[in-house]
């Protein structure tokens, strides 16, 4: 919550233009807000209730075979995404279009230029896959499991991260590759694979 109040006063404080649109350097400097927001959460809570390491306690770890999370990312993105919309799209062509599931993405290309599209490329490829890996996988995952189990752990998780993302036209999509990357954390124990 520290996270979002300080995101919305910095986007209040710099709201530029008369279209209203932030502008990418704020955009990446409130995901940086959060992200270190969370990180200091988690720190807190390894310190009080764990090891002290994230490696540890949220399975922050590594290892060569982790590697084949590349792969798996690579064939959610290009054949299992497309998949689970494909009966979507012909229940509801209209809603369901390329356009409108691309215009996030879009939009955001389209308001970068050169240093802030460097910008919200290390944003969107590095930081955001990281902290939030070590969110829900590492902290939410991970502290559901050792409380209820882990099946419940996975199907909560993978909710949870699908809804917290507030696009609900990218919804299947979504809990999809939550549930591909949730079952990665589950299986190996550690955040390596989930990651790539």
């Amino acid at each position: 919550m520290v996270g979002q109040v300080l995101v919305g006063l910095l986007v209040a404080l710099t709201r530029s233009g008369s279209d209203g649109e932030t502008s990418i350097p704020v955009l990446v400097a409130g995901m940086a807000v959060t992200w270190l927001s969370y990180l200091i959460a988690m720190h807190l809570v390894s310190e009080r209730h764990g090891s002290g390491r994230l490696g540890n306690d949220f399975g922050f770890r590594f290892a060569p075979v982790d590697l084949i999370g590349i792969p798996i990312g690579a064939l959610c993105q290009l054949v299992l995404v497309p998949l689970v919309y494909m009966p979507l799209v012909r229940l509801w062509p209209e809603v369901f279009t390329d356009e409108r599931l691309e215009e996030t993405a879009r939009d955001l290309v389209d308001r970068a230029g050169g240093a802030s599209m460097v910008l919200l490329a290390v944003a969107l490829v590095v930081g955001a896959p990281v902290v939030e890996e070590l969110v829900f996988r590492g902290l939410i995952q991970g502290g559901l499991t050792e409380s209820a189990n882990g099946l419940v752990a996975w199907l909560l998780t993978a909710a949870l991260f699908t809804v917290v993302h507030f696009r609900p036209l990218e919804y299947p999509g979504l809990a999809a590759f939550a549930l591909v990357v949730g079952a990665c954390a589950w299986w190996s124990r550690r955040l390596g694979r989930s990651l790539q």
